[in-house]
Formats: C-alpha cells, sequence, structure tokens
C-alpha cells in the first residue's frame, strides 16, 4: 500500500554509504528529503546525486538532511561516488541505501512493476520532524527532478507549519502568501501586522509572515 501525506514513514534499518542506520534515529528532529534511483552507475541519477551534494548549504539552513536509496549493492554506491565527485565536481555528502533486497523499496512503494520489475523509480519524499509523510512525487526513470522545486516546497512546507498560511501557485520564497480561510478577515490584523489585502472574501493575501 502506498504512503499517504500524514502518514508515518515507516521506520526501516539499513546498509548506507556512512555505515548503519537506523531511519528514524537519523532524522532526529530535521526535515529528510528522501529520494530513491533506478539504478548505480546510471547518467541521470550521477546528475542528481551531485546536485544534491552541491545543494547542502541550501539544506543545512533549511534544517534538511538529504539521503538516497538505489537497489544496487553498497559497494556499487561507494564506487560510483567517485564517479558522481569526478564528473560533478562536487563530494558526495549525504547517504546513499543499499536496498538489494529491495525491502525498504517495497517498504515505500518506490518499485513500480509496470515500469520496471527490478528498479525503482524517481521517488521523493520529503518527512517532516515528527516523522510524518509531508510530500511525495514521483518520476518516471527518464526524468531527472527539478531540485529547485524540492527547496520550494520545503521553504512552503516549513512556512505553513508555522503560520496560519498557504502559498498561492508558482509561489516562492519571499512573495505574499494567502491567509488561510479559518481566520476571519477582522483577525487578520493582529495575526498578520504587516497588513492584509482582500482580494476576495475567501482569498486574502499578506506579506510572508517569516521575514
Amino acid at each position: 500500500m502506498s504512503l499517504r501525506l500524514g502518514d508515518e514513514a515507516p521506520n526501516f534499518k539499513a546498509q548506507t554509504t556512512i555505515g548503519d542506520i537506523d531511519f528514524h534515529q537519523y532524522i532526529q528532529d530535521s526535515w529528510v528529503v528522501f529520494f530513491s534511483h533506478p539504478s548505480d552507475f546510471t547518467p541521470v541519477c550521477t546528475t542528481e546525486l551531485g546536485r544534491t551534494s552541491k545543494l547542502k548549504s541550501e539544506f543545512d539552513k533549511r534544517g534538511v538532511k538529504a539521503i538516497a536509496l538505489s537497489v544496487d549493492p553498497l559497494q556499487d554506491h561507494l564506487t560510483w561516488i567517485e564517479d558522481i565527485n569526478e564528473t560533478q565536481n562536487t563530494t558526495v555528502n549525504f547517504p546513499i541505501i543499499a536496498d538489494e533486497d529491495k525491502h525498504i523499496s517495497e517498504l515505500y512503494d518506490m518499485i513500480h512493476p509496470n515500469a520496471s520489475a527490478t528498479a525503482t523509480v524517481r521517488s521523493v519524499f520529503i518527512i517532516g520532524p515528527d516523522k510524518k509523510v509531508k510530500l511525495t512525487l514521483t518520476y518516471p526513470a527518464s526524468t531527472g527532478r527539478n531540485f529547485d522545486e524540492i527547496l520550494r516546497v520545503i521553504d512552503s512546507l516549513q512556512l505553513t507549519a508555522d503560520y496560519s498560511v498557504a502559498t498561492p501557485a508558482d509561489w516562492k520564497h519571499g512573495e505574499d502568501v494567502i491567509v488561510v480561510p479559518a481566520i476571519k478577515t477582522e483577525d487578520i490584523p493582529a495575526k498578520f501586522p504587516k497588513g492584509f489585502k482582500e482580494i476576495k472574501p475567501y482569498l486574502r493575501t499578506t506579506p510572508q509572515p517569516n521575514l
């Protein structure tokens, strides 16, 4: 059964390129981006893992840990990292899980048999410090992920977790946000002292409150 938003992310123990981990202990009180790769030594995955390592400072300032998974053996991961570092001009700085028996892939529904019976699709799970699934994305094996979108979603998730707001279409950090309908218009000034704009009774915007 596939995971749904709000479900607790299943815990597991695994071998990784930084040693054995318990997933929930690895999360601790951080946010996590957990993503799967169809196979080692493949071109799209190589660019994705390189991009992830280059974004470490962006993840760090958001309190986010990255962790990847492939169904290939640990030794293949370690050899592949050398290629990633060389071709992407980076140093891989996050763990890659070895899931040879596909236990974790199946636990997280990362294998879609009609696409491939042996490889994972490009799944993304954003998991909060409460160990709950906050977002899922699934890409086909042929399409590399948009990491700018992943960072944008993390910004939105973290903002909306702390304030009674939602983010509109194409929102980016620093732009106006939407006051949730549950807040009455007459109560907005007390909650959002930067002011607000009423476009419709159900559509009220305010400057991003945590800036």
